[in-house]
């Protein structure tokens, strides 16, 4: 069955949890996000506030996100199931947080591992101009076309 993306709904923050824990690489307890800010709140305020998350549903489940920080011009966040992975649902939820972000901004910038498959995935995306930030870390732009 083919994906949905939609904007997340503040019923879909647990969803959105379980998958954001649930990965191999980068991955964080529910405790290490709470530690970071990020918390089920936190997040219920930023979608309240503004469009700046989206998920993919398969079978009415929440299978991935992505999140955007309108202000900052930054992909925040972009996350499946390791089950649902090589479908497109990742290229899908980052196409639909850049073309967000630069509605507002004509440059974006994340950041990630630089020795991730993540940091591949987003170069295979036209992300590029990195610059270490330490501890293995990088920071990526794109601008718009």
């Amino acid at each position: 069955m083919p994906a949905e993306i939609r904007p997340a709904l503040l019923s879909d923050i647990p969803a959105v949890f379980r998958v954001r824990t649930s990965v191999r690489e980068n991955h964080l307890s529910i405790e290490q996000l709470s530690q970071m800010g990020i918390t089920e709140e936190a997040v219920a305020e930023m979608i309240a506030a503004s469009s700046c998350a989206w998920v993919a549903v398969v079978d009415h489940q929440v299978v991935g996100f992505s999140m955007i920080d309108i202000d900052e011009a930054s992909l925040f966040a972009a996350f499946v199931l390791p089950a649902f992975a090589g479908r497109g649902l990742g290229r899908q939820l980052v196409s639909t947080a850049e073309a967000e972000l630069f509605r507002h901004h004509s440059e974006i910038w994340l950041e990630t591992g630089r020795e991730t498959r993540a940091a591949g995935f987003y170069r295979s995306l036209g992300w590029g101009n990195e610059q270490d930030i330490g501890h293995l870390d990088i920071r990526l732009t794109k601008r718009r076309s």
